[in-house]
């Protein structure tokens, strides 16, 4: 397996892998891959990796910019991330968040968030910050890790991709 980044050919594979990835979901909306479509279509997918087994994609973990009031430059958002079902389990989601992060360091990103499960993200070295908040989440879900300098305070806004469509 190789991670690199998406090629235009590899946009249906990213759909389909994205959506079998987060089908029936408990905390899903089933609407992970048009986020990563108008992310693209916005030119705000600032990282796009897929997991590469043999040409097929098996993954795929989007960044793009979030934005900080008051104002903090280059930090970005996590997500969605997605490992095909079958394939689930065995290290792929976190390869491609490990190479993602260490590609956003090696740029000069400032750092990066993340809404979802403490317990894995942990393992990234994403904690909780309470002078971060993303309103309307669950303070226990969204965390921080600050890549460049120091964690900022104020309140995240992710790009509109991610709102309704």
């Amino acid at each position: 397996m190789i991670i690199r980044p998406e090629r235009s050919d590899d946009r249906e594979a990213i759909r389909d892998v994205t959506a079998a990835a987060f089908a029936g979901h408990p905390h899903s909306d089933q609407t992970e891959p048009l986020i990563i479509e108008r992310l693209r279509a916005d030119g705000a997918l600032a990282l796009s990796l897929v997991a590469d087994d043999a040409g097929e994609v098996i993954g795929h973990v989007a960044f793009s910019p979030v934005t900080i009031t008051p104002f903090a430059a280059g930090w970005y958002g996590l997500g969605p991330v997605s490992v095909r079902p079958d394939r689930q389990g065995r290290g792929v989601g976190s390869a491609l968040i490990r190479q993602g992060l260490d590609m956003l360091r090696k740029s000069g990103a400032s750092g990066c968030v993340v809404v979802g499960e403490p317990e894995f993200y942990r393992n990234f070295g994403f904690r909780n910050e309470s002078t971060l908040v993303f309103p309307g989440c669950a303070p226990q879900y969204f965390m921080v890790l600050a890549l460049s300098g120091t964690t900022v305070s104020g309140n995240v806004a992710y790009h509109p991709a991610f709102g309704p469509t």
